[in-house]
C-alpha cells in the first residue's frame, strides 16, 4: 500500500489535469450530488466551494472524494488507503481508489485494487467495469468480455454502454456504436444522469460518419460551456483515425474553452509534433507541465525537445520528371553525414514508385526522421518509451528507428522506410480516411512488390493463425490492430492485410487495388467499399480470400508439424556439424514453406550445409531463393557475395553489396569493399558516396577514404577536388604511399 502513496504523491497535481469522469455508480454519497451537479454544469467555483465543505464530512470516503475533486490527490489517496486499510471487505473505497489510480494513469495499481473489490465481491459490475476501462485505455482484448459479462448482470448500466460504443468507434463500428448510445441514452433519460458524456459520443460517430457534430456540440456547450473535455475527446478519435490536422483545431477549441485542461494541451503539444511544428509543441507542452509537472508523457516530450539541437536538418528538392518534391531529412549529427545520401536516395525513388502506382503526388514537402535510440523515437511518436513500433507516419512526416537503434540481424531500416513512405500516399490519396488495416496492409504489400526486399515473407505465426482459423473478417480487420484478443494478433494482422492486398491484386489486378483505396472518403464502411469495388458481399470476398490464402499455403498448412520437425532436424545438424544430415531435412523445410525467411530460415540451414559439403554451385542457388524469397540477413548476404566474387560474378556481388546499404549502413568495411568495386565497374558518382560514407565512419583512419575520394572524383574529371582530398590524405597518413603515387602522376600529368 506505501508505494500506491510514494506513486501518488508525484502526481499531486494531476486531478486539475482534467475533472474527474461522471461517476455513474448508485452508491456514490448523496452529499456529494450537488456539488457534482455544479460540476457536470461547469459552475466551477460553486461545484469547488461546494466539494470544499465536505472536506470535514464525518464520512471518510465523501472526505476522500471531495479532496480529489478540489485537486488535493494525496489526501484524497491518504483517506482512501486508510478506509481500505480499516476494512478489508470495503468495496467501494477500493473501487473509487482505483479510478482515482486510473484517471492517474498509474493502470498496473489501479488493475490490483479493481482486483481486491473482485476478490471480496466477485459480481461488483463496478469494479468489473473499472477493470474494463482500464483494458479499453490500454487498447487490450481483454475489455469487451468484461463488459459483456457486467452488461448480462445489468443491461442498465450506463458505462457499460459507453465503454462500448466508445470501442466500436475507435474499431470503425459505427453502427454498433449507434445502437449502443441508443441504449445508453435511455438509461440518461430514465436515470436522469448528465447527458455529457453520451452527446460527446455522438459527436464523434457524426464525425466519424463524415457529417457535421455541431447539433451534438451545442446541446454540450448549452449543458455546460466550461466542457472542453469534449473537445479532446473528439480529438481522441480523430487521432484514432490519424487525422492529426482535424484533431489539431479541436485541442486548439479544447484549451480556449477550457484553458486549465492541462490534458488537452499536452495533447495538443504531441500532436504538433507529429505534424512537424516543434515550436508551437513546445509552447503548449510547457503550458501542459506549468499546471500538471508530473505528467510523464509531458516530461518526456519536453527533455526529447531539449535535445533536438543534437540532431541535423536538411531539405533537399527530389526531381522526378518534370516535378520536384521537397524532402526534410532530420538525423541525428553522429550519423547524420553517413545515413544522408541513403535516406534521401530511397525517399526519392519510393515518390517515384508510388507516385506512379496510386496516382497522386504529393502535394506538401515530405519530412523524414531518423531517431538512433529507440526510446526518442517512442517518446517522440507516443510520449511513452517502451512501445513495440518501428516506424509511424503522420501524413508528411515519417518518424521512424535508425539503422543504429536495433542490431542489425532485427531491423530493415529501408523495408521500414518503404513501408512508412507508402503510408504517406495511402493517407494522402483518401485525406486521412483509409481504414487501419488498407493502409497497413497495403505498405506490407508494397514492402514484398516494390521496396527493397521484394518477395512475400509471412511468418510462422501468421501460418499458425490462418490454421486456427484466426484470421478475421475483413470488415472486422481494424480490431486486429486496435484491440487485439491473443497475444500477436497485431503482427498477424498485418501479414493478413499484406495478404488481403495481394489476394485484390491476383483476383482483380493491381488497379482494383487503388480502386478500393479512393472508395475511404469518409462515407464509406470497409463493407461498403468491398461491395462497391468488387462487387461481392464482404462474405462472399472473405470466402475467396480463405480459398486464396490456403491454397497458397496449402503445403504448409497441410504438413505444419513436419514443417516444424524437419526445421528441427536440419538446426539439430548444423549444430553437430553433420552437414550432409542437414540438407534434406532443410530442403524439405524450404519445399513445405519458402515464405520464411527469418533467422533461421530453412534457406540459410540448407545453404550453409551445401557450401560445407563442397557443393557452392548448390549453396548459391538456395542462397539466391533466399533473397527472392525476401530475406535479408547482412552476414549472410554478405557471404552470397564472397561466393559470387568466387564463382565470377563480379556485377551481382556488387549489386549485392549496395543493397547491404539498406540494412546495414554504418558497417565502414562494406563501404571501403563497396567504393572500391564501384570505382572498379566505372560507377564513380556511387563510389564517391561510399568514400563519403566511410570518411564520416572512420574517424581515427581518413587516409583511405580521403585517397578513394580523390580517384573517385579524378574519374569524374573533378580534378582540383582530387588533388584536395589526396592532400587530406596524406596529411593524415604523410606515409600513405598508395594516395603519394597517385600524386606524384597527378604533378607528372600537369608537367
Amino acid at each position: 500500500m506505501m508505494t500506491r502513496t510514494a506513486t501518488l504523491v508525484l502526481l499531486l497535481f494531476a486531478a486539475a489535469a482534467g475533472a474527474q469522469s461522471i461517476d455513474y455508480d448508485p452508491r456514490r454519497a448523496v452529499e456529494l450530488r450537488p456539488c457534482d451537479e455544479h460540476r457536470y454544469h461547469g459552475r466551477s467555483e460553486q461545484a469547488r466551494a461546494c466539494y470544499a465543505k465536505l472536506l470535514e464530512s464525518p464520512t471518510p470516503i465523501v472526505q476522500a472524494e471531495a479532496a480529489w475533486a478540489v485537486g488535493d490527490i494525496q489526501r484524497a489517496n491518504r483517506i482512501f488507503r486508510d478506509t481500505v486499510q480499516n476494512n478489508e471487505r470495503a468495496v467501494q473505497p477500493r473501487v473509487r481508489w482505483a479510478r482515482l489510480y486510473l484517471q492517474t494513469h498509474q493502470y498496473s495499481d489501479a488493475v490490483e485494487l479493481f482486483g481486491e473489490a473482485l476478490k471480496v465481491f466477485p459480481n461488483d459490475v463496478h469494479a468489473k467495469l473499472g477493470l474494463a476501462s482500464v483494458y479499453a485505455e490500454r487498447f487490450e482484448g481483454q475489455a469487451r468480455p468484461l463488459v459483456e459479462d457486467a452488461l448480462k448482470q445489468d443491461g442498465d448500466l450506463i458505462e457499460a454502454h459507453l465503454l462500448t460504443a466508445s470501442m466500436d468507434l475507435e474499431e470503425g463500428q459505427l453502427d454498433d456504436a449507434d445502437k449502443a448510445l441508443d441504449r445508453a441514452m435511455r438509461v440518461v433519460s430514465k436515470e436522469k444522469l448528465p447527458p455529457l458524456e453520451v452527446y460527446t459520443l455522438r459527436a464523434s460517430l457524426e464525425m466519424a460518419r463524415g457529417n457535421s457534430p455541431d447539433q451534438w456540440i451545442k446541446r454540450i456547450l448549452d449543458y455546460n460551456p466550461r466542457y472542453g473535455a469534449m473537445y479532446q475527446q473528439l480529438a481522441h478519435f480523430e487521432i484514432m483515425r490519424r487525422r492529426y490536422k482535424e484533431a489539431t483545431v479541436l485541442l486548439r477549441r479544447a484549451v480556449e474553452v477550457q484553458p486549465d485542461l492541462w490534458g488537452a494541451h499536452a495533447e495538443l503539444g504531441s500532436n504538433l509534433l507529429r505534424l512537424g511544428n516543434v515550436n508551437e509543441a513546445r509552447t503548449h507542452l510547457q503550458a501542459a507541465y506549468s499546471g500538471d509537472p508530473y505528467s510523464p508523457t509531458t516530461v518526456n516530450s519536453l527533455r526529447l525537445l531539449d535535445r533536438i539541437d543534437e540532431f541535423s536538418i536538411s531539405e533537399d528538392p527530389v526531381v522526378i520528371g518534370e516535378d520536384t518534391y521537397q524532402v526534410q531529412l532530420r538525423l541525428h549529427k553522429k550519423e547524420s553525414d553517413v545515413l544522408r545520401p541513403y535516406v534521401l536516395d530511397l525517399t526519392g525513388r519510393s515518390i517515384q514508385s508510388l507516385s506512379q502506382r496510386y496516382g497522386f503526388k504529393p502535394r506538401e514537402p515530405i519530412t523524414v526522421e531518423l531517431y538512433p535510440d529507440h526510446d526518442d523515437f517512442a517518446v517522440r511518436v507516443a510520449a511513452l518509451p517502451g512501445i513495440g513500433l518501428l516506424g509511424v507516419t503522420f501524413g508528411y512526416v515519417v518518424a521512424m528507428d535508425s539503422p543504429s537503434s536495433r542490431p542489425t540481424s532485427e531491423f530493415h531500416w529501408g523495408s521500414t522506410l518503404w513501408h512508412e513512405m507508402a503510408h504517406v500516399f495511402t493517407l494522402e490519396v483518401t485525406d486521412h480516411h483509409v481504414p487501419r488495416w488498407l493502409s497497413e496492409g497495403i505498405s506490407v504489400f508494397e514492402e514484398w512488390r516494390t521496396g527493397p526486399t521484394p518477395g512475400v515473407a509471412v511468418t510462422p505465426e501468421a501460418i499458425a493463425a490462418l490454421e486456427k482459423k484466426q484470421f478475421l473478417p475483413v470488415a472486422d480487420l481494424d480490431s486486429g490492430f486496435i484491440r487485439p484478443s491473443y497475444p500477436g494478433q497485431v503482427q498477424v494482422s498485418y501479414m493478413q492485410s499484406g495478404l488481403v492486398c495481394l489476394f485484390i491484386e491476383q483476383r482483380w489486378g493491381f488497379e482494383q487495388l487503388g480502386a478500393l483505396l479512393r472508395q475511404f472518403d469518409g462515407k464509406r464502411t470497409t463493407a461498403q467499399a468491398i461491395e462497391a469495388t468488387f462487387k461481392i458481399a464482404p462474405a462472399a470476398f472473405d470466402k475467396e480470400f480463405d480459398t486464396f490464402v490456403r491454397t497458397r499455403f496449402a503445403n504448409v498448412l497441410a504438413n505444419f508439424e513436419d514443417w516444424q520437425q524437419q526445421m528441427l532436424a536440419a538446426r539439430q545438424a548444423l549444430q553437430k556439424e553433420r552437414w550432409a544430415d542437414a540438407v534434406e531435412p532443410a530442403r524439405r523445410a524450404v519445399a513445405l514453406y519458402p515464405e520464411h525467411v527469418g533467422g533461421d530460415s530453412a534457406h540459410l540451414m540448407l545453404a550453409k550445409a551445401l557450401d560445407k559439403l563442397n557443393r557452392r554451385s548448390e549453396a548459391i542457388v538456395a542462397m539466391e531463393a533466399y533473397r527472392r524469397a525476401g530475406g535479408w540477413d547482412p552476414t549472410a548476404l554478405r557471404e552470397l557475395a564472397r561466393w559470387l566474387d568466387e564463382a565470377g560474378r563480379t556485377q551481382d556481388a556488387t549489386n549485392l553489396m549496395v543493397s547491404l546499404n539498406y540494412s546495414d549502413p554504418l558497417n565502414a568495411e562494406v563501404h571501403a569493399q563497396l567504393g572500391e568495386r564501384l570505382l572498379t565497374a566505372g560507377r564513380n558518382e556511387d563510389a564517391l558516396r561510399e568514400f563519403q560514407a566511410l570518411l564520416a565512419l572512420n574517424k581515427l583512419d581518413q587516409a583511405p577514404a580521403h585517397y578513394g575520394m580523390a580517384r573517385a572524383l579524378r574519374e569524374m574529371g573533378d580534378k582540383l577536388g582530387s588533388r584536395r582530398h589526396l592532400l587530406d590524405a596524406l596529411a593524415t597518413a604523410p606515409h600513405f604511399k598508395p594516395a603519394q603515387a597517385l600524386l606524384l602522376k597527378m604533378i607528372e600529368e600537369r608537367s
